[in-house]
């Protein structure tokens, strides 16, 4: 459910704000849009989102203003929950509701055939994308290609699945989950999947994004929360700090003659702090975040026992 963050606004005039929004997307909303409407009502001169949502899903879609448009990436590489229904017994070109029916089935799985299911779709599975998917096919997107009548095959790649469970209902045509994933995840493929591995099959007809790492749907504000706050003034109450996004990586502390040297684009040898993490603590290649006097600096790569900037942030 993930692509490449939508950076937009670089040479637009606006306010110099720095942190994060959640923002919850409506269903028929596309991210662009979405991350216009937070763009505008913030008056933010720039601003990313933190992976694709789309335009028939709902939920978390994190929105970046100002220097944490260069934390992004590390939002779109967390985990994301979901919630979604699988509508049985109707297969879909797209596999959710937008796409023609291609094939049905009389077949209605129970509870407890489902539930003894999902066990083979957890832990590191392998997973065939959506042919209607972001993913490329020889230079072009998939979904381009099945649109314009081009036959599309997807390779296998593996994904990772933190946790599946049912949520009970009383409808037979319909079943609610709720599903951990990692990276690159596709929940229209899991439905399809799965009602494959039961005998029949079955699309997404509902589908809602709960968390995208620590930005969770609890926090998030809806469309019409947007324009009752209206400027930045009204926002800032749920502007997140920039360093939400690298909750999942070590914290290391540098001098403030350190940090300058980093901003400056060096290598830094940071002194051994007495507490907190140190360097030699950490693996080659490891990716830190970087703070100096409580502010945070940016982030690092370990290199050779130095700490190299990756990425330097203008706070």
């Amino acid at each position: 459910m993930t692509s490449h963050p939508s950076l937009m606004g670089r040479k637009r005039r606006g306010t110099p704000i720095h942190g994060w929004i959640i923002f919850d997307k409506p269903v028929g909303m596309g991210s662009t849009q979405a991350l216009a409407a937070v763009r505008r009502a913030a008056g933010a001169e720039k601003a990313g989102h933190g992976g694709t949502l789309d335009p028939l899903a709902s939920g978390v879609l994190p929105i970046a203003l100002g220097e944490a448009t260069k934390t992004v990436q590390w939002v779109m590489g967390g985990a994301k929950r979901y919630r979604f229904q699988i509508r049985w017994g109707e297969a879909t070109a797209t596999d959710d509701a937008e796409g023609a029916i291609t094939e049905i089935s009389a077949i209605r799985p129970p509870d407890d055939a489902i539930r003894a299911a999902l066990p083979h779709f957890l832990g590191m599975i392998m997973q065939v994308p959506s042919t209607y998917s972001a993913i490329l096919d020889n230079g072009s997107r998939a979904y381009d290609l099945a649109r314009a009548g081009t036959e599309v095959t997807l390779e296998a790649r593996p994904v990772r699945v933190d946790s599946l469970s049912l949520i009970p209902t009383d409808d037979v045509d319909h079943s609610l989950f709720e599903v951990a994933c990692g990276k690159g995840f596709y929940v229209r493929s899991l439905a399809r999947d799965l009602a494959r591995y039961l005998g029949t099959v079955g699309h997404v007809a509902y589908l809602r994004r709960m968390a995208v790492g620590r930005f969770t749907v609890e926090r998030a504000i809806s469309l019409d929360q947007l324009g009752e706050l209206g400027h930045i003034d009204g926002l800032s109450e749920h502007l997140l700090p920039v360093e939400t996004a690298l909750d999942d990586i070590p914290a290391l502390a540098l001098t403030e003659a350190e940090a300058t040297l980093m901003r400056q684009g060096q290598a830094v040898l940071p002194e051994r702090p007495a507490d907190g993490t140190r360097i030699d603590q950490l693996d080659q290649g490891s990716v830190v975040a970087v703070s100096a006097c409580g502010k945070l600096v940016g982030i690092a790569k370990v290199d050779a026992g130095l700490l190299r900037p990756m990425r330097v942030l203008n706070l």
